[in-house]
């Protein structure tokens, strides 16, 4: 009978919350979608926090922008680079080329080892190339 007890009065308690009205209010519209003309954005890095022309910068997906390391010489910066990271570059070429980011994805298990190139206008939401 003392086991039965706090059972019956689980069950009770559980028929009392089956028993809750429901509320018929419509659920709120979803906000639209809003893309951003950048391709940065889509990258998810803020304007500012590109590298200058000429400059490298390590950038790791996963912290928020005021903890990424700061912009650097492109000069050996895999060796620097973690795993799942991205190298950020910004050409000092002709006027063209500084308005692009090449983007050097790092392997997600072993630092320093670059799988994959893309090359991003700054302005303009598409991929020039991709490799």
């Amino acid at each position: 009978m003392r086991v039965s007890m706090p059972i019956a009065a689980g069950l009770a308690f559980l028929a009392a919350a089956a028993c809750k009205p429901v509320s018929m209010t419509p659920a709120p519209e979803p906000e639209p979608v809003r893309r951003s003309p950048s391709s940065v954005a889509t990258l998810g890095i803020p304007p500012g926090h590109l590298p200058a022309p000429g400059m490298c910068r390590v950038w790791v997906p996963s912290q928020p922008p005021g903890h990424q390391a700061k912009a650097r010489s492109c000069d050996r910066i895999e060796r620097t680079a973690p795993a799942g990271s991205w190298i950020l570059e910004r050409p000092n070429g002709d006027k063209k080329d500084k308005k692009m980011v090449h983007v050097r994805v790092v392997d997600e298990r072993r630092p320093g080892v670059v799988i994959q190139m893309r090359v991003y206008e700054i302005r303009g939401d598409k991929i020039v190339r991709a490799g």
